[in-house]
């Protein structure tokens, strides 16, 4: 299903802040949704949430893949492609 080289070599760590958002638990901030960054397990809010630090850490570190990190979701976003997989 990946469609994308960047989808095909995405790793699989473990979650960093596994109870949310690392950011905004340091701040005290609230998310919507959380992503997982699958090259070094950062826990983000997604796009709804209203510091988008997933997407945020895409742009500060490059790292390109990322996953939902909600229960019973498994699809993973490349940024860099705009691919699903």
């Amino acid at each position: 299903m990946a469609t994308c080289e960047h989808l095909l070599k995405a790793g699989d760590p473990p979650p960093r802040t596994p109870e949310g958002c690392e950011e905004c638990l340091a701040t005290g901030g609230r998310w919507v949704h959380l992503r997982r960054c699958l090259e070094c397990g950062h826990i983000g809010c997604c796009d709804s949430s209203p510091n988008k630090h997933a997407s945020r850490h895409f742009h500060d570190a490059s790292h390109p893949v990322m996953q939902s990190y909600e229960p019973g979701e498994n699809w993973r976003w490349c940024f860099l492609d705009n691919a699903m997989g």
